[in-house]
Parts: structure tokens; sequence; C-alpha cells
């Protein structure tokens, strides 16, 4: 099994390698899992959410890559979408190359965003539509959504899925300064994201995160 950290607040490359790896051996140890499944409570299956996932990793190393990264909008990459409805990506896997090439498609995405998090420097911005990010803001959000869809493809695998609460807890101080400090972490960052109910908080429908450093907020 991948080895864990230590605890501090920051979120770091090796956050993102460590969620990444958690993901990619839980899948490997599925037996025979249809990845025709509804991957949760998404409208995508588990196959188009670990493309999705693998997408999102890559996408976020993309936005920190260029040398002045744009502020104001996304890298141009064309997406495009396999089916209706489906997710629209950048990264698609071969469906020939089964389930192991699908997670060789994830590992490499999360090893892109492991990488340049760990070498671009700190005071470095680039643009997520939920407030323009440093480093750290898009290796808590590499995280999270490692994290959340990986209980989302879970669900629809039916195979266990429980991240450690630290991890849990360096990616909810990084990037949702409102949730709540005194509940167990996992179950708050599905709260946080809309997967979960908490002790007398109700399941939200609407949610965002906040990628901006704590010092660029307005």
């Amino acid at each position: 099994m991948p080895e864990p950290r230590g605890s501090n607040d920051s979120v770091t490359a090796d956050d993102v390698e460590y969620a990444v790896r958690l993901a990619v051996t839980a899948l490997r140890a599925a037996k025979a899992p249809d990845w025709g499944a509804r991957a949760g409570s998404l409208e995508w299956d588990c196959w188009e959410t670990v493309e999705h996932l693998a997408d999102d990793l890559f996408s976020y190393a993309a936005q920190l890559g260029p040398e002045s990264p744009p502020l104001d909008t996304h890298i141009p990459f064309v997406w495009s979408r396999k089916k209706p409805g489906g997710p629209a990506n950048v990264i698609f896997a071969e469906r020939e190359a089964g389930t192991a090439g699908l997670l060789r498609v994830l590992e490499a995405s999360g090893a892109l965003l492991t990488a340049i998090v760990r070498t671009t420097p700190p005071t470095v911005r680039s643009h997520h539509i939920f407030g323009v990010a440093d480093p750290e803001g898009f290796a808590a959000m590499g995280v999270v959504e490692t994290l959340v869809h990986m209980h989302d493809i879970a669900e629809g695998l039916g195979i266990d899925w429980m991240p450690d609460a630290d991890l849990c807890h360096r990616a909810l101080a990084r990037l949702f300064p409102d949730a709540p400090t005194d509940t167990d972490r996992w179950p708050t960052l599905l709260w946080a994201t809309g997967r979960a109910d908490i002790p007398g908080r109700p399941r939200l429908t609407k949610w965002r995160w906040y990628g901006a450093p704590a010092g660029d907020r307005r």
C-alpha cells in the first residue's frame, strides 16, 4: 500500500502522488468490476468517471505549464464528448487497452500534476473557474477530485474506499474554509462536495471550493 506522508496543513505534490496511488491500488484490486455501472450519484459510468478524473489531473497540470500561465481562461485544448451527456474531456483511454490501460492513463495524468506542482514556484498563479490558484491550490484540487470521484466509482463498482483523515483534512483546510472543523474529515469532505450529509448539516445542493490562496482572496 502507498505510505501517507506526515501531517500538516499544506497540500503538496506528495499528496497528489499519494492520492492517485491510493486510487489506482484500490481499482486494481477490484474483482471483475462492471465498468459500465453508474458511478454513484453521477450521470457517468465508472469508466467515464476515471477518464474524467484523469482529464482533471492533466488539465490542472496544463494550467501551470506555460511560462506565463493564463489568469483569465483555460488552456485552449479541444474538449469533446464520446456520447451525449458524457464528460467533456481532452483525455480518453483506448477501450482496447482494457482496465490496465485505463489505470495507466490515470497514473500518467497524476504523475504530470505531481511533477509540475513539485517544480513550479509557489508565486505562480493560473486560472480556474473557482478562483485563480497557485500550485498548492491545484494540488489540493487534484486531491479532492481523486478522493471524491473515487467515492463515486467505488459506489458503482461495489468496492471499499476510505482515504485517511489527514489527507482529507489538508484538502478541506486548503479549499473549503467554511467547512466545519469538529466533524470527521472524510464525511466532511463528502459533505463539502455535495455527496453526503453530516450531523446538523443537510446535503449541499450547490457547492464550490476556493482555489485562490488565502492572501489573494478578496
